[in-house]
């Protein structure tokens, strides 16, 4: 009884780091959540239970703001190479334990370099775009299906494209929200989304959202650069923890 109040103390506390760096970044949210899961749990498990936190929380940024229909329009053809690359990658993620952490760990590894590098990709002409977009969205698609973390190459790519603050996180929410719903269809055909994980995450909204709430209010008490500095340190640990926890 002890171990399973102090299991669900434990999963209540990563619920709402992760929404805290949601509410201050505008994204983190299944990148620490399952990060962090992933080391009490297989990461196929931790996604299935960062399913519906991350897409309700997504959701709630990507409508938030005021320029979805242009970006749906210019953004498309990336979403449908998500859908496309989730679909390549379907089965990934609960084939292997052992491998799905490592991947994690490395996909951590390399999204927290890229951002203590503080360096953006060549913003790309809109000619190029059309065959850019396709290709980071199954690269995307493709990760996200073997890890359950939806950030690379899609961040680096979307912050790009030369959107001003709000349209990127708005950008980042519809990402995030295709890339999830792409994902939970994957984890429901291989059987990793029944019923009983769907409950549960249901129950982790409420220290997601939190998490978020206190994010929010942080963010106007700390400078987001510090913040991301600290976001991005810790991501380096934890990835360098899970890529060669298998090893050991």
């Amino acid at each position: 009884m002890i171990e399973s109040v102090a299991l669900l103390a434990i999963l209540a506390a990563i619920f709402a780091l992760a929404g805290l760096v949601k509410g201050v970044t505008g994204m983190g949210l299944p990148t620490v959540g399952v990060g962090l899961l992933s080391t009490v749990m297989p990461p196929v498990e931790a996604a299935a239970l960062m399913v519906v936190p991350t897409i309700l929380t997504n959701i709630w940024q990507m409508v938030a703001g005021p320029a979805l229909g242009g970006l749906a329009w210019r953004l498309w053809p990336m979403m449908g190479g998500i859908c496309l690359g989730t679909w390549l990658g379907s089965g990934l993620l609960a084939a292997d334990a052992d491998l799905a952490t490592a991947t994690l760990g490395v996909a951590l590894l390399v999204y927290s370099g890229f951002g203590l590098a503080n360096r953006k990709l060549p913003t790309p002409s809109r000619e190029a775009e059309r065959w850019l977009g396709p290709l980071a969205g199954v690269v995307n698609g493709v990760v996200t299906a073997a890890t359950g973390v939806s950030v690379i190459p899609a961040a680096p790519y979307l912050q790009a494209l030369g959107l001003d603050r709000e349209a990127l996180v708005q950008a980042l929410g519809f990402s995030f929200t295709v890339s999830t719903f792409a994902l939970a269809g994957s984890l429901l055909d291989s059987g990793a989304f029944g019923f009983g994980v769907a409950s549960h995450s249901l129950l982790a909204l409420a220290p997601a959202f939190a998490g978020v709430f206190a994010g929010q209010a942080l963010r106007r008490a700390v400078r987001p650069e510090t913040f991301k500095r600290i976001f991005f340190v810790g991501l380096l640990l934890l990835g360098a923890h899970l890529a060669v926890k298998t090893m050991l």
